[in-house]
């Protein structure tokens, strides 16, 4: 009920996933159905740019497979500018 009164009026969803949370994989979030509305107020034309590329080729994959290639190349970076960027380069 709280959820419908709100639904809409927020800026991000978060949607959580038993599947990757019995598969011990954390955080355990849908990101190819979690997001915000107002991204191009977040991040410049570039980064933006990157961030589409990227859930253009997560949208192929399963939400498990996503998550652990996502989570595997953010620990190779200290910050989303380096991690946009280290997307480019393969």
């Amino acid at each position: 009920v709280i959820f419908e009164e709100f639904k809409g009026t927020g800026n991000m969803e978060i949607h959580l996933s038993r599947r990757l949370e019995e598969r011990r994989i954390f955080p355990a979030i849908d990101i190819l159905k979690s997001g915000t509305r107002k991204e191009e107020l977040l991040l410049d034309e570039e980064q933006l740019h990157k961030m589409w590329l990227l859930r253009k080729v997560m949208s192929d994959m399963d939400p498990t497979e996503a998550m652990e290639m996502l989570i595997s190349r953010l620990q190779r970076t200290k910050e989303n500018k380096e991690f946009l960027s280290a997307l480019a380069q393969g």
